[in-house]
């Protein structure tokens, strides 16, 4: 993950139980003939390779062609989750990734597809990227057909993580016909969507009405996308939940090759043939620290720049955050227990901004402490680069949307508010079955499934029966808060967001 998203570990949902599916007619994709299922009313084939495997001479390639298979593939199970350590047990994402029934592989480049559209439809596609910081995580989503039924098609696809996705190495640059390296997991995620340009006709999908979407490290990801010149034209609008790269400082490709070079003394396998023979559960263990980098290839600048230059994909973008991102990040049993001591710590961070900073988050006795330093967390890792998104965006022209999450789910993490990943549930309109789930969490999941699908049928959210969500721009800042009511707002967390920018803009390079 990039290096200020390294601690992220948000999401890839839980498979849910489903009907026992019913067998279906074959579809032609990339490498042959593949069967499906239908749950729910819904065709789902998972488990279709989109390159081939990366191992042995393809380990850190560019994603390389399908292997052709002869006969009709059964594409009943999800493939592979990418090699990854676990969520640790009681983590809100523990039992995601990789699992005692998919214990994850280095061969791992596999994608899902769910449609209710005939060969031949034309419906919208939304292509889920999932969380979990570049390190954890996999495509594999749990049964979404309440929101294909809106009028979406729906892929969701594995890419690599970690080191076996993020490693720059002088040798790997040097036989690149770019003379790059690292960011091999981005590079996996647009091979998706060219698979998705070659494919998606087969299931009903319209190639020409391509959403990328993605939470947390997925969001980032959705980030990268629009920003690198490489899928322009994959892909024909963009939302982000919960993750962007604008305030972060990314590695150039000299100093991650660096890092590269130290990664293989650490793994006794300092040269790139020993770094290929190595196993993989070697490389596994042996620390890396994952991030993409400015390699002139993928990203030919920093995200800002590509931004602010206007060299990015000019696509319209639903983002936003959510209103305690933190409290699954943050660690109060380490915060400071007294207002002296707070005064230390922020004076040492802050220093000649701290009374800019104090006006922005006031503590005032020991029990404001905790609250603001995770406030603090939420606004500078999430809430700000959202707005950041929104702004580029609409300064560059085009259309953008910003959202606040604030419903806290009734359910066993309610302790943690509206925390990180909590809106996916509602995104994707899965509240229905849980036990947890009240009138007001099944209205808001329907509201906010159909602003999504309106999104990435139209570029607009809005659509009949829904209040209205104004289109952000820099001076009116509106956006639409999404939780026990739904209702548009103005200036969200202005002052704290406004230092924040103040001081990230001073420190940039």
């Amino acid at each position: 993950m990039p290096h200020r998203f390294s601690v992220l570990i948000a999401l890839a949902l839980a498979a849910l139980p489903s009907p026992t599916p019913a067998a279906l007619d074959t579809v032609s994709v990339d490498g042959g003939r593949i069967s499906g299922t239908v749950a729910n009313g819904v065709r789902v084939f998972k488990g279709i390779p989109f390159a081939a495997p990366p191992v042995g001479e393809l380990r850190w390639t560019t994603p390389q062609p399908v292997v052709p298979w002869t006969g009709v593939r059964v594409a009943d199970t999800f493939g592979p989750a990418c090699l990854q350590e676990p969520f640790p047990e009681g983590s809100p994402y523990a039992g995601t990734g990789v699992t005692k029934d998919n214990p994850g592989s280095e061969d791992c480049l596999y994608l899902n597809v769910w449609s209710a559209a005939a060969a031949g439809g034309k419906r919208p596609v939304m292509v889920w990227i999932h969380g979990g910081g570049w390190t954890r995580g996999s495509g594999a989503l749990p049964d979404v057909a309440a929101f294909v039924k809106k009028g979406v098609i729906v892929v969701s696809t594995n890419y690599r993580l970690g080191v076996f996705g993020f490693l720059a190495h002088p040798e790997l640059s040097a036989e690149s016909l770019r003379h790059a390296s690292g960011n091999y997991g981005i590079l996996d995620q647009i091979g998706a969507l060219k698979w998705v340009q070659r494919n998606i006709g087969a299931f009903g999908g319209d190639a020409s009405r391509v959403t990328i979407i993605g939470e947390s490290a997925g969001s980032v990801s959705v980030n990268v996308i629009q920003a690198s010149p490489l899928p322009k034209g994959l892909f024909h609008r963009a939302i982000g939940e919960s993750g962007a790269q604008f305030g972060s400082t990314v590695g150039t490709l000299v100093t991650d090759e660096g890092a590269g070079l130290a990664f293989a003394r650490a793994a006794a396998a300092e040269s790139l043939r020993a770094l290929r023979a190595a196993p993989a559960e070697q490389l596994l263990t042996t620390p890396f620290r994952t991030g993409i980098n400015v390699d002139g290839h993928v990203l030919p600048d920093t995200i800002r720049n590509l931004f602010t230059r206007r060299k990015h994909s000019a696509v319209p973008i639903l983002v936003g955050s959510n209103a305690d991102e933190w409290t699954t990040f943050g660690n109060p049993s380490q915060y400071p227990k007294t207002v002296e001591a707070y005064r230390q710590r922020v004076e040492r961070q802050y220093g000649a901004a701290v009374k800019d900073y104090d006006a922005a988050y006031p503590v005032r006795s020991p029990a404001d402490i905790t609250n603001v330093l995770l406030a603090v967390g939420r606004d500078n890792v999430f809430t700000l680069e959202m707005r950041t998104w929104a702004r580029m965006a609409t300064t560059a022209g085009q259309p953008a949307f910003l959202y606040q999450f604030t419903r806290v789910p009734p359910g066993p993490n309610k302790g943690l508010g509206a925390y990180h990943a909590a809106e996916i549930e509602y995104v994707l309109n899965l509240v229905s079955g849980k036990p947890w789930a009240t009138g007001v969490d099944r209205r808001l999941a329907d509201v906010m499934s159909s602003y999504w699908v309106n999104f990435a049928t139209t570029g607009d959210p809005n659509g009949k029966g829904l209040p209205r969500w104004r289109r952000y721009d820099p001076a009116a800042e509106p956006y639409l808060e999404l939780g026990d009511a739904v209702q548009g707002k103005n200036h969200l967390l202005k002052a704290q967001l406004d230092f924040l920018e103040g001081l990230q803009q001073r420190r940039q390079p």
